[in-house]
């Protein structure tokens, strides 16, 4: 297992070394460039588009269905785990990299979702299909359809062995055990296996296979009622955390700016360091927020919208929501508790509930940890759903529409889900980020070949904001 692990890692460092962390960020840049800073100039009109409905639009679902749909694959582990990873190997500053990454994702989130609308297809029936793999073969063109295939085959992958099925029951089947003191019944490895493990991991087996079969109305009906409840219940959970303890956030806020430029690290060691809080901060911020990848614009493809400006606006509020609020909220409680520290021994949401279990003075440490697995556990619940819907739709594009194949394919995916708790973290976690990364390179290839028409269109549309848009 041990030779196992090493390679992954190995894989995980090439995938996730310097270019694709540079090809991410300058292509967020560059896009917020091109597109005037939209992520923050428009911030507020996006903000009015995500809760009301465009009326006559064409579509399988809300487009604030779309974004729940979106948040419920982004909203998971990531914002708690994932953060907590990040701080744990490459300090506070990890947080600092996380933000900055995802404003500039929120031009990148907002590029995939206007394509998703320009490039999608609508058949006879009202099925949509959209995403990556249509703005490359019928953006780019049909010399590129290997491309597109190979998005659609690393999208597969992506939610099958990594971020939508192992990681995040593995993550809830960890919370569940933490918090529950239960039996062990057997051991695979240096793991574990308890009977609260079990018994949590054949739950959410048994809810997956109830929800995942009736495809994305029924997935986007859950998460319209999950994902918005769970996120403020989070939301204020992490709030009270931090008005209990306002004067320890200049000092956190200090810790976390210094780590960001490897500031405290030894004479010689500060680029080290600033590269491992980069490397870390904006792998996890792309884990959680998706800006990137090309997952997002698939969920988006189905909104009942006519507008593409409307919807790559609605998107990229996916991204402020997840990273640049949640993110914040959870990586700040951390670096005030100190959880994060090596010495403590804590690994993955060990280390963000005995942050919020010590750092809440009116809460008993039990409550604390009780609230934070709910979340844990329903963030990461609606992730496997929406995930599910991902790697469905790319199978899809793979199979040219065969959905016997499709729903074959989602027993399967189940099936994941129920071995999932059964593997260790570090390999859930390094497969994950392989596959992230995987995604990411073929669908930043066609953001920036398709970067013009994003421009052009969108600079039209304010210029002439009452004028309709395909």
């Amino acid at each position: 297992m041990e030779a196992v692990t090493e390679f992954l890692t190995k894989v995980d460092d090439i995938v996730w070394g310097v270019p694709l962390i540079l090809l991410i960020i300058l292509t967020g840049i560059y896009l917020s460039v091109r597109m005037k800073g939209l992520q923050i100039v428009r911030l507020g009109k996006a903000l009015k588009f995500m809760v009301k409905n465009e009326e006559g639009g064409v579509g399988e679902v809300s487009s604030f269905g779309a974004l729940c749909t979106a948040l419920s694959a982004t909203i998971g582990t990531g914002n708690i785990v994932g953060v907590a990873t990040a701080l744990a190997v490459g300090g506070p500053g990890a947080l600092f990299w996380m933000i900055i990454a995802a404003l500039f994702g929120m031009a990148t989130k907002y590029s995939e979702g206007f394509l998703s609308i320009k490039y999608r297809t609508i058949d006879e029936d009202g099925h949509v299909l959209g995403g990556p793999f249509y703005y490359i073969e019928k953006g780019m063109g049909k010399n590129w359809k290997w491309l597109a295939k190979l998005f659609a085959l690393f999208g597969v992958l992506a939610g099958l062995l990594g971020i939508g099925t192992i990681t995040q029951i593995n993550g809830i089947t960890s919370a569940v055990d933490n918090f529950f003191t239960s039996g062990v019944i057997y051991t695979i490895g240096d793991k574990n296996i308890t009977v609260a493990l079990v018994i949590a991991g054949v739950i959410v087996t048994l809810c997956t296979a109830l929800v995942v079969i009736g495809g994305i109305k029924r997935i986007a009906k859950v998460s319209e009622i999950i994902v918005p409840f769970m996120a403020v219940l989070y939301f204020v959970f992490a709030i009270t955390l931090i008005i209990c303890n306002i004067t320890k956030v200049p000092a956190a806020v200090v810790e976390i700016v210094q780590g960001a430029f490897g500031m405290k690290a030894a004479a010689g060691g500060a680029i080290g360091a600033m590269m491992v809080a980069v490397q870390k901060g904006v792998a996890r911020g792309i884990f959680s927020n998706e800006a990137g990848l090309g997952s997002a614009p698939i969920a988006a493809a189905a909104a009942k919208t006519k507008d593409t400006v409307r919807q790559g606006l609605v998107s990229m509020t996916g991204t402020f929501i997840d990273t640049i609020v949640i993110c914040t909220l959870t990586g700040l409680s951390i670096v005030i508790g100190g959880s994060w520290r090596p010495e403590l021994g804590l690994e993955g949401v060990e280390i963000t509930m005995d942050a919020f279990a010590k750092n809440i003075p009116f809460l008993p440490a039990s409550a604390s940890q009780f609230i934070l697995m709910i979340c844990l556990v329903f963030f990461a619940f609606t992730t496997i759903l929406g995930w599910d819907y991902y790697s469905e739709r790319c199978l899809e594009y793979l199979v040219n529409k065969r959905m016997g194949v499709v729903k074959t394919y989602r027993w399967i995916y189940v099936l994941a889900v129920f071995i999932g708790p059964y593997l260790t973290v570090s390999a859930v976690w390094t497969i994950a980020d392989i596959f992230n990364g995987l995604m990411a390179i073929p669908n930043i290839i066609a953001l920036l070949a398709l970067s013009g028409v994003v421009a052009r269109e969108t600079n039209e549309y304010f210029k002439n904001p009452l004028k309709k848009r395909k």
